[in-house]
Protein backbone atom coordinates (compact mmCIF):
# COMPACT_ATOMS: atom_id res chain seq x y z
CA UNK A 1 0.00 0.00 0.00
CA UNK A 2 2.66 3.76 -0.34
CA UNK A 3 5.17 5.35 0.78
CA UNK A 4 4.25 7.95 -0.39
CA UNK A 5 6.81 9.63 2.92
CA UNK A 6 4.82 8.90 4.40
CA UNK A 7 4.05 13.72 3.09
CA UNK A 8 4.97 10.72 0.95
CA UNK A 9 5.12 6.73 2.21
CA UNK A 10 6.32 7.72 4.73
CA UNK A 11 5.02 7.18 4.45
CA UNK A 12 6.70 5.95 2.56
CA UNK A 13 5.99 6.65 0.35
CA UNK A 14 5.43 9.95 0.17
CA UNK A 15 6.78 8.33 2.77
CA UNK A 16 7.36 10.38 5.44
CA UNK A 17 6.23 9.70 0.08
CA UNK A 18 5.85 7.29 1.54
CA UNK A 19 5.83 10.13 4.30
CA UNK A 20 4.27 12.84 4.10
CA UNK A 21 0.88 14.96 4.14
CA UNK A 22 1.16 18.18 2.24
CA UNK A 23 -0.61 21.34 3.08
CA UNK A 24 -3.17 23.48 1.90
CA UNK A 25 -2.04 25.99 -0.46
CA UNK A 26 -2.20 29.66 1.02
CA UNK A 27 -0.42 32.58 0.62
CA UNK A 28 3.57 32.13 1.23
CA UNK A 29 4.68 33.82 4.10
CA UNK A 30 7.71 35.34 4.75
CA UNK A 31 10.91 33.44 4.48
CA UNK A 32 11.89 31.36 7.31
CA UNK A 33 14.63 32.58 9.50
CA UNK A 34 16.35 29.60 9.11
CA UNK A 35 16.99 30.50 5.49
CA UNK A 36 18.35 33.85 6.03
CA UNK A 37 20.77 32.50 8.97
CA UNK A 38 22.92 30.44 6.61
CA UNK A 39 22.02 27.68 4.52
CA UNK A 40 23.80 24.45 4.70
CA UNK A 41 24.22 24.80 1.16
CA UNK A 42 23.03 23.05 -2.21
CA UNK A 43 24.42 19.76 -2.21
CA UNK A 44 23.33 19.21 1.50
CA UNK A 45 19.77 21.31 0.85
CA UNK A 46 19.61 18.43 -1.84
CA UNK A 47 20.78 15.57 0.43
CA UNK A 48 18.59 16.40 2.99
CA UNK A 49 15.76 17.02 0.92
CA UNK A 50 16.31 12.95 -0.23
CA UNK A 51 15.85 12.03 3.18
CA UNK A 52 18.46 9.58 3.66
CA UNK A 53 16.68 8.76 7.04
CA UNK A 54 13.77 7.33 5.55
CA UNK A 55 16.11 4.91 3.99
CA UNK A 56 15.58 3.01 7.40
CA UNK A 57 11.65 1.66 5.35
CA UNK A 58 13.59 -0.20 2.51
CA UNK A 59 15.09 -2.74 4.84
CA UNK A 60 11.82 -4.25 3.81
CA UNK A 61 13.58 -5.84 0.68
CA UNK A 62 15.44 -7.89 2.74
CA UNK A 63 12.63 -9.41 4.47
CA UNK A 64 11.24 -11.90 1.37
CA UNK A 65 15.51 -12.65 0.97
CA UNK A 66 15.20 -13.15 4.62
CA UNK A 67 12.33 -15.42 5.21
CA UNK A 68 13.21 -17.53 1.87
CA UNK A 69 11.60 -21.49 2.94
CA UNK A 70 14.55 -23.45 1.58
CA UNK A 71 17.35 -23.85 3.86
CA UNK A 72 19.17 -25.07 1.07
CA UNK A 73 18.77 -21.59 -0.42
CA UNK A 74 21.82 -19.80 -1.51
CA UNK A 75 21.67 -16.70 1.45
CA UNK A 76 24.69 -14.69 0.52
CA UNK A 77 23.44 -14.50 -3.44
CA UNK A 78 19.63 -13.61 -2.11
CA UNK A 79 21.03 -10.80 0.54
CA UNK A 80 23.24 -9.23 -2.30
CA UNK A 81 20.41 -8.81 -4.79
CA UNK A 82 18.61 -7.61 -1.83
CA UNK A 83 21.43 -5.03 -1.06
CA UNK A 84 21.15 -3.96 -4.82
CA UNK A 85 17.36 -3.69 -4.50
CA UNK A 86 18.15 -1.71 -1.29
CA UNK A 87 20.27 0.46 -2.97
CA UNK A 88 17.96 1.28 -5.88
CA UNK A 89 14.71 1.41 -4.26
CA UNK A 90 16.52 4.20 -2.03
CA UNK A 91 17.01 6.67 -4.69
CA UNK A 92 14.28 5.99 -6.41
CA UNK A 93 11.86 6.72 -3.09
CA UNK A 94 14.63 10.13 -2.98
CA UNK A 95 13.37 11.28 -6.23
CA UNK A 96 10.11 11.28 -5.08
CA UNK A 97 10.84 12.98 -1.98
CA UNK A 98 12.50 15.84 -3.69
CA UNK A 99 9.40 16.33 -6.39
CA UNK A 100 6.62 16.13 -3.29
CA UNK A 101 8.72 18.92 -1.48
CA UNK A 102 9.10 21.09 -5.05
CA UNK A 103 5.51 20.59 -5.38
CA UNK A 104 4.03 21.33 -2.14
CA UNK A 105 7.06 24.16 -1.57
CA UNK A 106 3.82 27.02 -1.25
CA UNK A 107 1.74 25.28 1.16
CA UNK A 108 5.33 23.96 3.07
CA UNK A 109 6.25 27.14 3.98
CA UNK A 110 2.70 27.96 5.48
CA UNK A 111 3.53 25.14 7.69
CA UNK A 112 4.77 25.64 11.26
CA UNK A 113 7.72 22.79 10.79
CA UNK A 114 7.67 21.78 7.02
CA UNK A 115 8.80 25.52 6.19
CA UNK A 116 11.92 24.96 7.30
CA UNK A 117 12.82 22.37 4.55
CA UNK A 118 15.31 23.53 1.92
CA UNK A 119 13.04 23.96 -0.62
CA UNK A 120 10.50 26.03 1.62
CA UNK A 121 13.29 27.69 2.85
CA UNK A 122 15.02 28.74 -0.43
CA UNK A 123 17.92 26.73 0.09
CA UNK A 124 16.84 24.60 -2.85
CA UNK A 125 15.05 26.10 -5.98
CA UNK A 126 12.03 24.37 -7.38
CA UNK A 127 13.91 23.48 -11.16
CA UNK A 128 17.33 22.29 -9.45
CA UNK A 129 14.88 20.18 -7.06
CA UNK A 130 13.31 18.81 -10.12
CA UNK A 131 16.73 18.23 -12.00
CA UNK A 132 18.37 16.15 -8.91
CA UNK A 133 14.87 14.17 -8.95
CA UNK A 134 15.36 12.93 -12.36
CA UNK A 135 18.87 11.55 -11.75
CA UNK A 136 18.27 9.86 -8.40
CA UNK A 137 15.71 8.41 -10.43
CA UNK A 138 17.38 7.20 -13.38
CA UNK A 139 20.44 6.18 -10.95
CA UNK A 140 18.28 4.16 -9.15
CA UNK A 141 16.49 2.81 -12.35
CA UNK A 142 20.33 1.86 -13.48
CA UNK A 143 21.17 -0.02 -10.71
CA UNK A 144 18.13 -2.14 -10.40
CA UNK A 145 19.10 -3.81 -13.80
CA UNK A 146 22.17 -5.44 -12.11
CA UNK A 147 19.69 -7.75 -10.04
CA UNK A 148 17.26 -8.09 -12.42
CA UNK A 149 14.95 -6.28 -15.48
CA UNK A 150 12.18 -7.77 -13.15
CA UNK A 151 13.00 -5.24 -10.42
CA UNK A 152 13.32 -2.10 -12.49
CA UNK A 153 9.60 -2.25 -13.67
CA UNK A 154 8.83 -2.72 -9.63
CA UNK A 155 10.30 0.35 -9.38
CA UNK A 156 9.19 2.23 -12.36
CA UNK A 157 5.63 1.62 -11.17
CA UNK A 158 6.75 2.37 -7.81
CA UNK A 159 7.22 5.86 -9.25
CA UNK A 160 4.62 6.49 -11.22
CA UNK A 161 2.33 5.83 -8.63
CA UNK A 162 4.02 8.31 -6.17
CA UNK A 163 4.05 10.74 -8.66
CA UNK A 164 0.30 10.42 -8.92
CA UNK A 165 0.17 11.02 -5.63
CA UNK A 166 2.03 14.06 -5.79
CA UNK A 167 0.46 15.07 -8.55
CA UNK A 168 -3.32 14.98 -7.16
CA UNK A 169 -4.19 11.95 -5.43
CA UNK A 170 -3.13 12.76 -1.91
CA UNK A 171 -6.00 14.90 -2.05
CA UNK A 172 -8.38 12.18 -2.74
CA UNK A 173 -9.46 10.72 1.14
CA UNK A 174 -8.97 6.77 1.37
CA UNK A 175 -6.87 6.84 -1.91
CA UNK A 176 -4.26 8.62 -0.33
CA UNK A 177 -4.00 5.78 2.06
CA UNK A 178 -3.85 2.99 -0.18
CA UNK A 179 -1.32 4.91 -2.38
CA UNK A 180 0.84 5.24 0.71
CA UNK A 181 0.90 2.35 1.91
CA UNK A 182 1.39 0.29 -1.44
CA UNK A 183 5.13 1.93 -0.90
CA UNK A 184 5.93 -0.47 1.48
CA UNK A 185 4.32 -3.52 -0.32
CA UNK A 186 5.95 -2.48 -3.41
CA UNK A 187 9.44 -2.60 -1.04
CA UNK A 188 8.65 -5.90 0.06
CA UNK A 189 7.87 -7.31 -3.68
CA UNK A 190 11.13 -5.25 -4.42
CA UNK A 191 12.95 -7.59 -2.51
CA UNK A 192 11.60 -10.46 -3.78
CA UNK A 193 11.96 -10.16 -7.62
CA UNK A 194 15.33 -8.76 -6.84
CA UNK A 195 16.20 -11.94 -5.15
CA UNK A 196 13.84 -14.55 -7.03
CA UNK A 197 12.23 -16.10 -4.21
CA UNK A 198 8.49 -16.86 -4.19
CA UNK A 199 6.67 -14.74 -1.60
CA UNK A 200 3.87 -16.28 0.94
CA UNK A 201 0.64 -15.08 0.55
CA UNK A 202 0.16 -14.00 4.80
CA UNK A 203 3.40 -12.35 4.22
CA UNK A 204 2.05 -9.80 1.55
CA UNK A 205 -0.92 -9.50 3.67
CA UNK A 206 0.97 -8.66 6.59
CA UNK A 207 2.76 -6.17 5.23
CA UNK A 208 0.44 -4.43 3.19
CA UNK A 209 -1.86 -4.53 6.46
CA UNK A 210 0.94 -3.80 8.38
CA UNK A 211 1.61 -0.20 6.09
CA UNK A 212 -1.96 0.49 6.50
CA UNK A 213 -1.68 0.69 10.10
CA UNK A 214 1.28 2.86 10.43
CA UNK A 215 -0.01 5.24 7.39
CA UNK A 216 -3.31 5.29 9.31
CA UNK A 217 -1.94 6.16 12.59
CA UNK A 218 0.63 9.18 10.90
CA UNK A 219 -2.46 10.44 9.36
CA UNK A 220 -4.51 10.00 12.61
CA UNK A 221 -1.40 12.13 14.26
CA UNK A 222 -2.01 15.09 11.65
CA UNK A 223 -5.44 15.39 12.57
CA UNK A 224 -4.88 15.91 15.75
CA UNK A 225 -2.18 18.25 15.51
CA UNK A 226 -4.66 20.46 13.50
CA UNK A 227 -7.35 19.84 16.39
CA UNK A 228 -4.70 21.33 18.87
CA UNK A 229 -2.54 23.98 16.26
CA UNK A 230 -5.15 24.56 14.34
CA UNK A 231 -1.65 24.01 11.48
CA UNK A 232 -2.95 23.86 7.83
CA UNK A 233 -3.14 20.47 6.47
CA UNK A 234 -4.29 19.26 2.93
CA UNK A 235 -7.80 19.21 1.82
CA UNK A 236 -8.24 15.19 1.81
CA UNK A 237 -7.30 15.06 5.57
CA UNK A 238 -10.24 17.79 6.21
CA UNK A 239 -12.56 14.88 5.11
CA UNK A 240 -11.59 12.54 7.76
CA UNK A 241 -12.28 12.60 11.15
CA UNK A 242 -10.37 11.29 14.37
CA UNK A 243 -12.68 8.28 15.02
CA UNK A 244 -12.49 7.01 11.61
CA UNK A 245 -8.75 7.38 11.17
CA UNK A 246 -8.95 4.78 14.84
CA UNK A 247 -11.40 2.70 12.91
CA UNK A 248 -8.97 2.35 10.10
CA UNK A 249 -5.80 1.21 12.01
CA UNK A 250 -7.62 -0.79 14.58
CA UNK A 251 -8.98 -2.82 11.65
CA UNK A 252 -5.83 -2.78 10.00
CA UNK A 253 -3.86 -3.89 13.23
CA UNK A 254 -6.64 -6.95 13.76
CA UNK A 255 -6.02 -8.06 10.39
CA UNK A 256 -2.17 -7.82 10.85
CA UNK A 257 -2.09 -9.89 13.91
CA UNK A 258 -4.85 -12.29 12.50
CA UNK A 259 -2.14 -12.40 8.89
CA UNK A 260 0.99 -12.79 11.20
CA UNK A 261 -0.30 -15.98 12.91
CA UNK A 262 -1.43 -17.56 10.06
CA UNK A 263 2.05 -16.99 8.12
CA UNK A 264 3.64 -17.95 11.32
CA UNK A 265 1.99 -21.50 11.36
CA UNK A 266 2.71 -21.41 7.78
CA UNK A 267 6.12 -21.40 8.83
CA UNK A 268 6.21 -24.03 11.34
CA UNK A 269 4.46 -26.82 8.24
CA UNK A 270 7.26 -25.78 6.57
CA UNK A 271 10.12 -25.46 8.69
CA UNK A 272 9.78 -29.12 9.95
CA UNK A 273 7.39 -27.60 12.80
CA UNK A 274 9.86 -25.69 14.20
CA UNK A 275 8.19 -24.09 17.26
CA UNK A 276 9.84 -21.00 16.90
CA UNK A 277 7.97 -19.44 14.28
CA UNK A 278 4.65 -19.89 16.98
CA UNK A 279 6.82 -18.45 19.91
CA UNK A 280 7.43 -15.37 17.37
CA UNK A 281 3.74 -14.30 17.80
CA UNK A 282 4.35 -13.60 20.86
CA UNK A 283 6.83 -10.62 20.42
CA UNK A 284 4.84 -9.19 17.33
CA UNK A 285 1.62 -9.10 19.00
CA UNK A 286 2.86 -6.95 21.76
CA UNK A 287 5.41 -4.74 19.65
CA UNK A 288 1.58 -4.12 17.81
CA UNK A 289 0.02 -3.01 21.07
CA UNK A 290 3.42 -1.00 21.96
CA UNK A 291 2.94 0.82 18.55
CA UNK A 292 -0.58 1.02 19.22
CA UNK A 293 -0.36 3.12 22.52
CA UNK A 294 1.54 5.94 20.31
CA UNK A 295 -0.82 5.83 17.56
CA UNK A 296 -3.66 6.20 19.93
CA UNK A 297 -1.69 9.44 21.83
CA UNK A 298 -1.77 11.03 18.44
CA UNK A 299 2.29 10.32 18.67
CA UNK A 300 2.63 8.64 15.53
CA UNK A 301 3.10 10.81 13.02
CA UNK A 302 6.69 9.72 11.89
CA UNK A 303 6.78 6.11 12.33
CA UNK A 304 10.05 5.43 11.94
CA UNK A 305 11.11 8.48 14.84
CA UNK A 306 8.85 5.81 17.12
CA UNK A 307 10.76 2.90 16.69
CA UNK A 308 13.89 4.83 16.97
CA UNK A 309 13.27 6.56 20.47
CA UNK A 310 10.80 3.70 22.10
CA UNK A 311 13.49 1.09 23.46
CA UNK A 312 11.21 -1.42 24.21
CA UNK A 313 9.88 -1.59 20.81
CA UNK A 314 13.02 -1.98 19.61
CA UNK A 315 13.48 -5.37 22.25
CA UNK A 316 10.27 -6.58 21.07
CA UNK A 317 11.89 -5.93 17.50
CA UNK A 318 14.98 -7.76 18.13
CA UNK A 319 13.31 -11.04 19.46
CA UNK A 320 10.90 -11.06 17.05
CA UNK A 321 13.93 -11.19 14.65
CA UNK A 322 16.21 -13.92 16.95
CA UNK A 323 12.43 -16.34 16.93
CA UNK A 324 12.40 -15.50 13.23
CA UNK A 325 16.04 -16.30 12.59
CA UNK A 326 15.62 -19.51 14.68
CA UNK A 327 12.79 -20.10 12.54
CA UNK A 328 14.57 -20.31 9.38
CA UNK A 329 17.87 -21.04 10.08
CA UNK A 330 18.19 -23.81 13.17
Amino acid sequence: MSETTERIEDSGDVPAAESGSSTEETPAPAAPATAAKGPLGLVGGIVKTARPKQWVKNVLVFAAPFFAFSKSTDRAGLLFAAAIAFVAFSLVASSVYLINDAIDVEADRAHPTKRNRPIAAGIVPVPVAFASAAVFFLVGLGISFVASWQLAVVLAVYEAVQLAYCFGLKHQPVIDLAIVSSGFLMRTIAGGVAAAVPMSQWFLLVTAFGSLFMVAGKRYAEVMLFERTGAKIRSSLKKYSASYLRFVWATSAAILIMSYCLWAFEIRQHEHNSVWAVVSMVPFVVAVLRYAVDVDSGNGGEPEEIVLRDRILQVLGGVLVITLFLSFYL
